[in-house]
């Protein structure tokens, strides 16, 4: 019963994941195409809002596993990490580079802590 609420609330998290990154895509793309913007001059907010990203999908997937916010959190970014190094090495033949790889070590890091934060909210709530 515990590995079904575990993959529930990694689920979840993914899920939170993917539609904040496709809801930036969309905003983002809008933007450099209908501005003067350029993907450089806003380099470091996509960063910032993908970590942001990240650590609401951990908080979500820590929130919904109720127990071990770390291991959740840690299992949803290694399965978010996956899932975008299969997709850029079957889709376009290309593994990660150096940068991309310490990214998500500190998206990782950042999902973990999301879910420790999410496991602490849920547990004082129900306790009053």
């Amino acid at each position: 019963m515990e590995t079904k609420k575990w993959g529930k609330a990694i689920l979840y998290g993914l899920i939170t994941i993917f539609v904040i990154a496709l809801a930036t895509s969309l905003i983002f793309s809008l933007l450099l195409k209908f501005t003067s913007l350029t993907e450089s001059s806003i380099t470091w907010l996509l960063l910032g809002l993908s970590v942001l990203a990240m650590f609401i999908g951990g908080f979500v997937a820590g929130g919904n596993g109720k127990e071990k916010g770390w291991l959740i959190g840690g299992v949803t970014a290694i399965l978010y990490s996956l899932i975008i190094f299969l997709f850029q090495f079957l889709g376009y033949g290309h593994i990660f580079t150096m940068e991309q790889t310490m990214y998500h070590g500190g998206f990782l890091v950042v999902a973990m802590v999301g879910g420790v934060f999410g496991v602490n909210m849920t547990s004082s709530r129900a306790s009053k």
